[in-house]
């Protein structure tokens, strides 16, 4: 068992940090006031070669490994989850699914401009569209349609809840072809935005990343070409359910990231603040939410990490990233909020980022599977 990090690692790691600090840091309080999409920072990470990580790199990808992502994601999420998540979505959930599922048409078309987050200049990126306003943790009540009329299918529907909902390029949708068969009747598309049909709904007033842009997109008699669709015909479902499993790393790297930050903000003002004569770091209490602060954390990462790694090794990693995107999530969720009650009334306004990262992390426990659905996932592989 090895925990040292390779040389490349490490400079991926190192990157992704200088990058939060300088690029993310700068304006991240207005952007979460004023809701704004972070267009400049996520240009900037498509630059790193951010965008497509995990992506080969014959399909315009970095080709680099799980941790690296892992590393990237938590470095870039203490500074600022609204860009991390985008960044999120558009590798794990995105290009992995093409890269993995996609024929290699799509992949030449589709997953070359993704992963390189731009196409001729401009900002191209993807985003996955499973939810709706009656089907989240219960993927298979898909009301959205997909008419199959013979060289092409006909989408009707709206999905809810879409990270990158109006600054995506590429929507991969999933809908149902054929109810009857239940599951097995469902399918995986590629739509382009811009085709007929096709509305971005309003921009949703979010408790947390409130600058990643959420919006619910409808789809009116719209056209898809029979070569979108991903896979064998009755394949979307688990193209949704297997690409979702390498999203929870994601998200759970994120939430990561978020009790990291929150950590470090709590530390470094435990060493500044006085109460009763002395820093606040000399009182017992405030040891003590410290040691559980830093203790939960390093468990996530490790929880992460093991995730990454077995998927990078090509082991079934549908338990461990159950595991680190529920542990992570909360341990996020209590790591802010202890945050904020260790900078006391001064955690409670803007200025201090700490209220911030509580409201960014609730987020965690919910999308790409909540909490509950993880816990079903886990027992049922702990119980076969």
């Amino acid at each position: 068992m090895h925990f040292q990090l390779t040389e490349e690692q490490l400079m991926i790691q190192k990157a992704a940090r200088d990058f939060a600090q300088t690029e993310c840091l700068p304006g991240v309080i207005e952007r979460d006031e004023l809701q704004k999409f972070p267009k400049e920072q996520i240009s900037k990470l498509a630059d790193l070669g951010f965008m497509g990580m995990m992506v080969k790199p014959e399909y315009g990808g970095s080709g680099m490994d799980t941790v690296s992502y892992v590393l990237a994601m938590e470095e870039i999420s203490k500074i600022d989850a609204s860009v991390s998540v985008v960044m999120s979505v558009n590798n794990s959930l995105v290009c992995y699914g093409l890269q993995e599922y996609g024929s290699e048409e799509q992949k030449q078309k589709y997953l070359t401009p993704l992963a390189q987050g731009k196409k001729d200049g401009e900002l191209y990126i993807g985003a996955f569209l499973l939810s709706e306003p009656e089907a989240g943790s219960d993927a298979t009540s898909q009301r959205t349609t997909a008419e199959d009329k013979g060289d092409h299918y006909l989408i009707n529907g709206i999905k809810n809840w879409i990270t990158n909902g109006n600054s995506a390029s590429v929507y991969l949708v999933i809908a149902q072809t054929d109810a009857a068969k239940g599951s097995k009747g469902i399918n995986a598309f590629i739509v382009e935005k811009n085709w007929p049909g096709v509305s971005v709904g309003a921009k949703e007033n979010k408790l947390g990343i409130r600058g990643s842009d959420t919006h619910s997109i409808s789809f009116q008699d719209v056209k898809v070409p029979k070569e979108n669709r991903i896979g064998e015909d009755g394949f979307g479902f688990k193209f949704a359910m297997k690409t979702l499993a390498g999203g929870r790393i994601g998200i759970a790297s994120q939430a990561l990231g978020i009790a990291s930050g929150a950590y470090e903000l709590a530390l470094a003002y435990s060493k500044q603040r006085k109460a009763f004569g002395k820093e606040i770091m000399h009182h017992q209490a405030i040891q003590f939410k410290l040691a559980d602060m830093a203790t939960k954390i390093e468990a996530s990462r490790l929880l992460c990490l093991k995730a990454a790694y077995e998927k990078d090794q090509h082991i079934d990693y549908t338990l461990s990233s159950s595991m680190a995107k529920v542990f992570a999530s909360e341990t996020a969720m209590w790591t802010a909020t202890e945050a904020v009650q260790i900078h006391g009334g001064y955690g409670f306004v803007k200025e201090y980022h700490v209220e911030r990262l509580m409201r960014d992390a609730k987020i965690t426990q919910i999308y790409e599977g909540t909490s509950e659905v993880q816990r079903i996932v886990i027992s049922r592989s702990i119980l076969k």
